[in-house]
């Protein structure tokens, strides 16, 4: 297989890099956060709203495609991209996280799970897991992973491990489309050990870029930094690193301090569902009464257009009745306010400032 990623390095601040990765159909700039469409929408937003927010990668989740509507009907209109609307890089998960938590059968060959739906078993397998992404035809596609939550115990990380490694080399064999990337995924829970074995094996398959998973799924921030940090040394500088499902901001710019390039998370519009606002001052409790009668906007230095036009009154005020918009709009600044401080980040670092910057964000968010 030809790798269809190139990763340049444009700028270095310490292990922090800005840079550039070119796909088979196009490039995105890093650090790059990417929007989770679990079911082939990000909740509350459209394609065009993630084009005006500036997104360069939207993920679709394997798992719940795979289900509703299925990976051949997503072929058939013309894979995900398509299907969707969005004419942006997308990345689809392997499923892995999601079956697990549901308690699967796990055998060395692959896992077997029920149905969240309509309770029907199914079957997937590294070479099935590749199968299924080849036909939604994301750019870039997760081998299959075993996923172990924190804490577990040691021979439960060992084997999540073996297996990992197992099933990366069965999906590398699989995979077959020289258009779409295939990323490989570290785990090893939060020995220093189990991260290095686990990157080193990795790597000696060669992926197109790395995911770093089995992170923030228990653990405090102060055990998965050493863990990420063992494992990132091992991780080739010319293939993006992809810290999977973490987008807490203290921890994405700890993440960047080490040389982590790509996120994702479904926080900042979870949160903003619940009427929680990341801002520059930390979190803000949008239906707080307090805000009744403000005609501030969430964030006075963000300059998203919900900030530019909406008061926290009239915010609260949606919520309050149960006006879906609400949702909506405060989604909309949770993704922008966390796009932008992404720039910053690629900002301090080609300004060789991303230390300051660090103490600025872990100060508030820390």
């Amino acid at each position: 297989m030809t790798a269809p990623v190139r990763f340049e390095v444009e700028a270095a601040d310490g292990p922090a890099r800005a840079g550039m990765a070119h796909a088979a159909r196009s490039s995105y700039r890093t650090p790059c956060f990417m929007p989770v469409g679990t079911r082939g929408a990000v909740r509350h937003l459209s394609a065009a709203d993630l084009e005006d927010l500036g997104a360069q990668i939207v993920l679709g989740n394997t798992y719940h495609l795979m289900l509703r509507p299925g990976a051949a009907t997503i072929a058939d209109l013309g894979g995900l991209g398509r299907f969707t609307g969005w004419d942006g890089l997308t990345l689809t998960d392997s499923g892995g996280f999601q079956v697990f938590s549901l308690e699967p059968d796990v055998d060395d060959d692959g896992v077997t799970f029920r149905s969240t739906y309509d309770g029907s078993i199914h079957r997937l397998t590294p070479e099935s897991a590749v199968a299924t992404q080849q036909l939604l035809g994301a750019d870039i596609q997760m081998a299959l992973d075993v996923c172990p939550p924190l804490p577990s115990p040691d021979p439960l990380i060992r084997l999540a491990v073996e297996r990992t490694a197992a099933w990366a080399k069965r999906a590398r064999a699989a995979h077959d489309r020289v258009d779409q990337a295939l990323f490989g995924i570290v785990q090893g829970g939060v020995d220093h050990a189990l991260r290095t074995e686990s990157a080193q094996r990795t790597v000696e398959l060669d992926f197109d870029g790395y995911g770093i998973g089995g992170l923030s799924v228990g653990e405090t921030r102060e055990e998965m930094l050493p863990a990420l940090a063992a494992a990132m040394v091992h991780l080739p500088s010319d293939r993006p690193r992809y810290l999977m499902g973490v987008g807490d901001p203290a921890s994405l710019v700890e993440a960047i301090a080490l040389g982590v390039d790509q996120f994702d998370c479904v926080m900042q519009t979870r949160l903003g569902r619940h009427g929680v606002a990341l801002t520059g001052g930390g979190r803000l409790q949008v239906k707080n009464a307090r805000h009744a009668r403000s005609d501030q906007p969430v964030d006075p230095e963000c300059g998203c257009r919900v900030c530019a036009r909406h008061s926290l009154g009239y915010l609260r005020h949606l919520f309050q009745v149960g006006e879906p918009t609400a949702g909506r709009l405060l989604s909309w600044h949770n993704l922008a306010w966390t796009l932008a401080l992404l720039d910053r980040c690629r900002d301090a670092i080609v300004a060789g400032t991303l230390a300051s910057l660090r103490q600025e964000i872990l100060s508030i968010w820390g």
